[in-house]
C-alpha cells in the first residue's frame, strides 16, 4: 500500500464520456486514479498502471462500491475525490416505463452514487479532509421523466451533505450538464439538440472536466451546484 500524499481520485461511469475525460484529465495533472464501470477492463482507452487501478462491476451494487474503495487503500492509501459520474438516461413516455427501466434506472443513478459514496466517507473522515462532485443534469426537454426523477435530486442531496460532514473538512458539490457530446447523443441528433441552448451548441466532455477541476481546486466551495448547460436552465 502506497501512503504518500499524492492525490487519489474514485471516478465512476468512466469507460466512455464525462467519466473518461475526468480520468484522463486527473492522470494528465498526477493523481491516482480508481476508475471503475462494468467492463472497464476492456477499454481501450484506459490501461492499467502505477498510477490507474481498473475496477469492474455493477454501479447499483454495494459490493462494486466496497470493492472500488478497498482498491483505493490497498493500492494508493488514501480517496480524496470521489467522482460519481455514472448515469443512464432511458427516454420513453412515463407510462411506457417498466418495472425493469425502473430499477435499472434507479440502480445505476441513484444506488451507485449512495454505495459509493457511503464507502468513501470513513477514509475521508479519517484524513480530515475529501470531496466528492456528483455528476446531475439539466433537461432541457424530451421524455425525460426518470433521469429527472433520479438525477434532480443530487443538488439538493450535495447540499445536506456538504452540511453534515463540514465539520470533518468534506465537501460535496454538483455539476449539472445539459446535452454533452458524449457516446450516449448520436452525432445525427448534435444540430436539433444544439437547438435546445441559447448557446447554440452542446456541451463538450472538456466542460464538464473544467467544472470538476474547479470544484476540486476551490476548497472554500461545498453545497454548491454548477450549471454547465449553455444557459439552457434560464430557458430559451
Amino acid at each position: 500500500m502506497e501512503t504518500n500524499q499524492q492525490t487519489v481520485a474514485i471516478v465512476t461511469g468512466a469507460s466512455s464520456g464525462i467519466g473518461l475525460g475526468v480520468t484522463q484529465a486527473l492522470l494528465q495533472r498526477g493523481w491516482r486514479v480508481v476508475a471503475t464501470s462494468r467492463t472497464i477492463s476492456n477499454s481501450k482507452d484506459l490501461k492499467p498502471s502505477p498510477d490507474l487501478v481498473l475496477v469492474d462491476g455493477e454501479a447499483g451494487k454495494k459490493e462494486t462500491a466496497v470493492k472500488v474503495a478497498e482498491a483505493a487503500l490497498k493500492h494508493f492509501g488514501r480517496i480524496d475525490l470521489l467522482v460519481n459520474n455514472v448515469g443512464i438516461y432511458l427516454p420513453k413516455a412515463f407510462t411506457d416505463y417498466t418495472e425493469e427501466d425502473y430499477n435499472l434506472v434507479m440502480n445505476t443513478n441513484v444506488a451507485s452514487f449512495f454505495y459509493m459514496t457511503q464507502q468513501v466517507i470513513p477514509q475521508m473522515k479519517k484524513q480530515s479532509s475529501g470531496h466528492v462532485v456528483n455528476i446531475s443534469a439539466v433537461f432541457v426537454g424530451g421524455s425525460a421523466l426518470m433521469a429527472v426523477l433520479s438525477k434532480s435530486t443530487m443538488p439538493a442531496v450535495s447540499q445536506a451533505l456538504a452540511q453534515d460532514y463540514a465539520a470533518n473538512n468534506i465537501r460535496f458539490n454538483t455539476v449539472s450538464p445539459a446535452v454533452i457530446n458524449t457516446p450516449m447523443h448520436a452525432k445525427a441528433d448534435h444540430a436539433a439538440l444544439a437547438k435546445l441552448h441559447p448557446l447554440g451548441r452542446i456541451g463538450e466532455v472538456s466542460d464538464i472536466v473544467d467544472a470538476v477541476l474547479y470544484l476540486q481546486n476551490a476548497t472554500f466551495v461545498t453545497g454548491e451546484n454548477i450549471r454547465v448547460d449553455g444557459g439552457a436552465h434560464g430557458g430559451r
